[in-house]
This record gives structure tokens, sequence and C-alpha cells, in this order.
């Protein structure tokens, strides 16, 4: 596909000076564009990236003067990351799914497809699924008896979505997602009750018979998953379902590739969870949080609004409203950062008092 200058700038809300006319078919770095691309020069410091390229046309700074630059055309944006969002949504082609439903898809009849609904090769759709219109589907996808899924989803290949699941509107699963899986809950025998165990914090914990554990009875998850509206789920990410009620993900939230959210955990909305995070059972996260990449989320504890975690933070227990955290255990921000500085001079000190303790000898001898 093509596109001229002014049909980014309008999709980009921007203004746009010179030969609006010209056509470019996709975004490069300076350096990399070809004539037929819009180069990225979003600030100052990418402006020399285009005399090694051959560019015509770019994305660049407020007040950028693009013809000192040697371009033909010129959009303004002020904010890069929003910009490159609109323009990348904008050339998107997302998957190859051909309209209609593939020969070898496999439909139940009592299955409701919604109008204009493309399905890829292979896919199944269960009993009852409730399928919203202009969905895609990709090939292999698999979606369980009773779903229920709104309009506008994007399900690309390889996804599972298991049995009376509900998910609402403009929905986006990547590659291998794995939603309404059973949730990982075993009670062991009586004689190895790890809750007390838990709850002394080991006081009382005798070690059992050799070879541990002979048997853990399987609690089933006869709940569901229930998602919002425009929430995306990354690719191999497993959403485990409740116990008795729903695991609940809030409408806006997006998740990252490898993330784990296990039974009866609830996720407000507009909230952003990173890769390889993993939220146990039954543990509410709230709404606008940010959990960056291997955050990890002990259960049943409440995190709060607007709480941001740095990646690979251990959050072990309940987090206050707007708290920004960081380190295992996660504390605030800037106490982790204090911590780590005094774990940095620990070996200095530790030198210093070795010294101290050689001179308070040697007094001692003298007496």
């Amino acid at each position: 596909m093509t596109y001229t200058i002014a049909e980014i700038a309008q999709a980009l809300g921007a203004e746009a000076a010179g030969d609006l006319a010209l056509k470019v078919t996709h975004a490069a770095e300076p350096a990399d564009a070809a004539e037929d691309a819009i180069a990225l020069a979003l600030d100052p410091k990418f402006a020399k990236g285009l005399t090694q390229g051959h560019a015509r046309a770019a994305l660049v700074w407020p007040g950028a003067d693009w013809q000192a630059m040697g371009l033909k055309a010129a959009v303004f944006v002020g904010r890069p990351r929003f910009a490159i969002a609109d323009l990348t949504g904008l050339m998107d082609p997302g998957p190859d799914i051909p309209p209609g439903i593939h020969p070898t898809a496999l439909i139940d009849p009592t299955a409701d497809i919604g109008e204009h609904a493309a399905i890829g090769p292979l896919a199944v759709i269960g009993a009852g699924v409730r399928l919203g219109s202009r969905a895609r589907i990709g090939a292999h996808v698999v979606i369980g008896r009773g779903a229920q899924i709104g309009a506008d989803a994007l399900i690309h290949a390889g996804v599972r979505i298991g049995h009376d699941v509900r998910i609402g509107d403009g929905f986006i699963a990547q590659p291998g997602a794995i939603i309404g899986s059973d949730g990982f809950s075993f009670v062991p025998p009586d004689g190895m009750d790890i809750e007390a165990t838990r709850r002394s914090l080991g006081a009382e914990h005798e070690v059992a018979a050799p070879g541990g554990p002979t048997e853990w009875r399987r609690v089933h998850s006869l709940g569901s998953v229930e998602i919002g509206d425009d929430v995306e789920v990354g690719a191999n990410t497993a959403i485990d379902r409740g116990t008795i009620r729903a695991t609940r993900i809030g409408r806006g939230t997006k998740l990252d590739n490898l993330v784990h959210i296990a039974h009866n955990v609830v996720i407000g909305e507009n909230t952003l969870i990173c890769a390889s995070v993993s939220i146990a059972g039954s543990t509410v996260i709230g709404n606008r949080c940010v959990l960056g990449g291997q955050v990890g989320v002990n259960d049943n504890i409440i995190v709060g609004d607007d709480v941001i975690a740095a990646g690979a933070s251990k959050i072990y227990t309940n987090a206050p409203s707007g708290r920004v955290l960081m380190g295992s255990p996660a504390t605030k921000m800037e106490t982790n950062i204090e911590n780590y500085k005094a774990l940095r001079r620990l070996p200095r000190l530790m030198k210093q008092v070795a010294a101290l303790q050689k001179a308070v000898s040697k007094l001692t001898e003298r007496d």
C-alpha cells in the first residue's frame, strides 16, 4: 500500500509541509530509509542519519528546518512515541486472514458467527460459541463451547480459548495465548499442612516422611475468565480460570508475552503488565498499574490503583495506591535505591570494621 504525506498527517493529527502528494510505502530509520520510505527523524539527534539514507519525507520535531535536511516533505509531531503509535496503526496490514470461512475450519452448527467474520484454516469453534461481527480468527485457533467474544476481535494463530470464557469487544490475542486453562490448585492430605507452615513462617514445620507428600488432591476450576473491552493478550500468555468465581481482566488492560495470571486474580482497567510477569492466585491488581518485566506478585494480596513496579520486583504484601515499588522484596523505589547504595558500601565497611577490630585488639594486648 502507498500513503501520501497528507494522509499520514491527517492520521497523526499533525501539521505537514512540502509536497503533500508525495507517496511512501513504509516507515524506516533515517539512515536506512529508501526513497519510498518516510524516515523517523523525531529528534535533532536523528537528523544526521538523513544524510546517510535516501528519504524524501520524514516525521520531524516541531520547528525543524526540513528543507535544510534535503527533504521534499515533512510531518511535524510533538510526541514522538504517540506519533509512532498512530503511524504504525495506519501502516500495519495485520495478519493474512482472508474474508469468509476457510473450508477446513470446523464450526459447530450451534455456534453463532457474526457478520463479516474471517476464520482461518483448521480453526475449531465449539458448540454454543458466540462470535461478534468482523472477528478475525487465525489458523489453528480453538474456541471452547459456550465462549462469547465481542465484535472486532483479532485472534492470531494457535490461540486456545476455553469453554464459557467471556470476552468483550476489540480483543486482541497474540499467537499461542491460552485463556481459560485450569488453575494450579492442589490440597495436601492431613498431616502435611502447608498452610500451617505458611502461617507460622516455618516455625511449626516438621520434615515429612522421605519422598514428601504421597498425594495431592486436585481442586477443580469451576469458574471462568471474564475479559473487558479493548484488552490485548500477548504471545504464550496464560490466564487461568477461577475456582468458583471468574478470573477477571478489566477494560483496556494490556498483557505482554509470557505473562501468567493465576486463578481468581482480578485486574483493573487500563493496567499494563509487561513480559514474564506472574501473578499468583486470588490477588487483586488495581486500575492504571504498570508492572515491569519479570515482576512477581504474591497470592491473596491487594495492589492498589496507579502502582508502578520496576522490572524484577517481587511484591509480597499489600501495596497502597500510588506507590512506586522496586526490588525484592519490593519497597518504595527511593528506599530500595538507598538500600542498594548501602549494600555496595558493605565491603568497604567490613574492611573498616576489621581494621578497627585489629586496632582494638592491639590496645587490649598492651593493657
